[in-house]
């Protein structure tokens, strides 16, 4: 069942996905090649609780972890580490908080140092995906709409779509209904009414779509071991349109300055 949410709720939820947009810039802050994943971990968890939240990924599902850092091959789910971030490498932070009994869900992949030409372009198109799944977030259409636009702008940039894993409903739980998949046919799916909120999370592969998982039973890798990019935003449709709860800004303003 889709639990659609009031103009109160809405507020709640951009509380807590905002929280996570300034969660990810204090990492912005601190992600460079020698800095490991376990330490930008213990940062977030820190600056969580510091801001009256609690993490929300930690003891989800047994999740061992505050953020979900996911390097080069690694579509999702990777476990922090101890191993230091590599001048080359890119490492895709998902970040989830509770607060006020909602969920904010959001992710980022960042860029250590520099970047091949291709790895680029890649971070380029999962970010396009995304934009162009969320004009299609709007009373009227359906999840396949979504689907759709997210899956043409990324093959017609030869790259490919993850089927494994899909975006959700957001709400007092982190994972609700719709499911919400980068792929689909247009007209296909639930129809999208006002009040619907969906975490939208483009994953989007240099090579092949197939994945896996790995031996520590979280971390999904692509099998061909090519890079991967993941961003995701919060969005609440509205009878006005898409209304993204989430932010990059304050990354973005982070990574401006380095």
């Amino acid at each position: 069942m889709i639990i659609y949410k009031t103009k109160d709720e809405i507020e709640l939820l951009r509380e807590s996905s905002l929280l996570v947009g300034k969660t990810l810039a204090e990492v912005a802050k601190l992600i460079k090649p020698g800095i490991t994943t376990s330490e930008l971990d213990k940062i977030a968890e820190e600056y969580i609780l510091d801001n009256n939240a609690k993490p929300g990924f930690k003891g989800l599902y047994g999740c061992p972890s505050t953020l979900l850092c996911s390097v080069n091959e690694a579509v999702v789910h990777g476990l922090p580490t101890d191993r230091p971030l590599q001048n080359g490498d890119i490492v895709s932070i998902d970040c989830g908080v509770l607060k006020n009994g909602f969920y904010g869900d959001s992710a980022y992949t960042f860029k250590i140092g520099e970047v091949s030409e291709e790895v680029q372009k890649l971070l380029d198109i999962t970010k396009s995906c995304l934009d162009k799944a969320i004009e299609q977030a709007r009373v009227g259409n359906t999840i396949g709409d979504i689907g759709f636009a997210c899956q043409l702008e990324a093959e017609r940039n030869k790259m490919s779509v993850v089927r494994d894993l899909v975006g959700h409903g957001l709400g007092r739980k982190l994972h609700e209904k719709p499911e919400v998949p980068n792929f689909g046919k247009k007209g296909k799916g639930p129809t999208i009414k006002s009040g619907l909120v969906i975490a939208i999370e483009p994953m989007i592969n240099l090579g092949k779509k197939e994945v896996e998982q790995l031996d520590d039973g979280w971390t999904i890798v692509t099998k061909d071991r090519k890079p991967s990019a993941h961003f995701e935003h919060d969005v609440a449709i509205t009878d006005a349109g898409a209304d993204v709860l989430s932010t990059f800004k304050y990354i973005e303003e982070v990574l401006e300055q380095k």
